[in-house]
């Protein structure tokens, strides 16, 4: 269960009502995923190691790597095709092809970089946060992004999640390559919250028949913008242009990531989650706590299984205001609690299914 209550709240609460136990109307009856969303990337370099581990210790459930290949094969953790925007390649090196792709530089050339913060907020340090390793701000590898969630789900005993997605939508060598490589870190769908998520949702169908071949079994996510069709509800493919229903897409897909607009509502949520599909929304970037509580709360009511956000702490601070005001207690709680020496506080832990 990833969220438990306090040791000595545990028992009392057990006393409320049994139609209070679930408070989410997600899928599962859990609280929604909180997915760092390029890590942590609304405080540090977005793709980093150190952006990483910050989302890790804020209390992410899953960290999102996009994933570009370089020129010598390679999988790194980078959403842009092109290296200028996030990184400082244009002082080190000139231009390829006409520019700075990716798939035009090799993986040493692209470990020589450092990215830098982008966007209002992001920043090279965050206080009270000391990066573990030696290089926090250079492009990192797949298997490095692994290395560290793995390392921490050792230490930890938890299981946090992966949800690389492959920039390169519907191609057959990368696909491969991912679930490879996923494969040999053990991300192969006993790792609880791991996802494969594509824009092409031929590519969602590929994933899931290789994963079928390989013994593997991650869920698959189909991105897109929900669509309202009149008889039912589908998902716009960015890829073709053309809109995939609902039912079909449950056919390959164990759930959608969406984009905040279009026609996604509590509807087309429900109309998912009964065809077994969870919803991931995005992107949340709450510029402030006040604005995160205005903006995650109508998503949580409307039952959106997990939120693509680049303030993770924020996104953990508002399940615990939503958790702390809506669990019910017993009227005798305070007195017991007095009778017990202080009041027991309600924290949001994370722990292994």
């Amino acid at each position: 269960m990833k969220r438990t209550l306090g040791a000595i709240a545990l028992g009392l609460i057990s006393m409320a009502p049994a139609h209070a136990a679930t408070l989410y109307n997600t899928l599962d009856g859990e609280a929604p995923l909180i997915i760092a969303h390029r890590g942590a990337s609304g405080y540090l370099p977005e793709h980093t190691l150190g952006g990483y581990e910050l989302a890790l210790q804020m209390g992410a459930d899953v960290i999102e790597p996009d994933l570009q290949t370089t020129a010598d094969g390679e999988l790194v953790a980078m959403h842009d095709s092109t290296l200028d925007r996030t990184t400082n390649i244009e002082a080190l090196f000139a231009p390829r092809n006409g520019g700075y792709r990716v798939s035009d530089f090799t993986l040493a050339e692209i470990k020589s970089l450092t990215v830098e913060p982008t966007g209002a907020t992001a920043s090279t340090s965050y206080d009270g946060f000391t990066p573990s390793m030696a290089n926090p701000y250079r492009v990192p590898t797949f298997q490095e992004v692994m290395d560290l969630v793995s390392a921490y789900n050792a230490t930890t005993g938890k299981q946090i999640g992966i949800y690389p997605e492959a920039k390169t939508p519907n191609s057959l060598a990368m696909n491969e390559k991912i679930l490879q490589e996923m494969k040999a870190n053990g991300f192969d769908g006993s790792v609880q919250n791991t996802f494969i998520q594509t824009f092409s949702h031929e590519g969602a169908r590929q994933l899931a028949d290789l994963q079928v071949e390989m013994g593997m079994d991650n869920a698959i996510a189909a991105l897109g913008y929900a669509i309202d069709l009149g008889d039912g509800f589908g998902v716009y493919d960015a890829t073709t242009g053309g809109v995939t229903a609902l039912e079909d897409l449950a056919g390959f897909a164990d759930g959608l990531g969406l984009y905040l607009g279009y026609d996604l509502d509590a509807a087309f949520i429900a109309a998912a989650h009964a065809l077994g599909l969870t919803v991931h929304g995005w992107t949340f970037r709450p510029t402030s706590d006040e604005a995160a509580w205005d903006m995650f709360l109508p998503w949580i009511e409307a039952g959106m299984d997990g939120f693509f956000t680049d303030y993770s702490l924020r996104g953990v601070e508002v399940l615990d205001r939503y958790e702390a005001s809506e669990v019910p207690v017993p009227a005798t709680l305070p007195l017991m609690l007095a009778g017990l020496g202080g009041l027991a506080m309600l924290r949001r832990r994370r722990a292994a299914a």
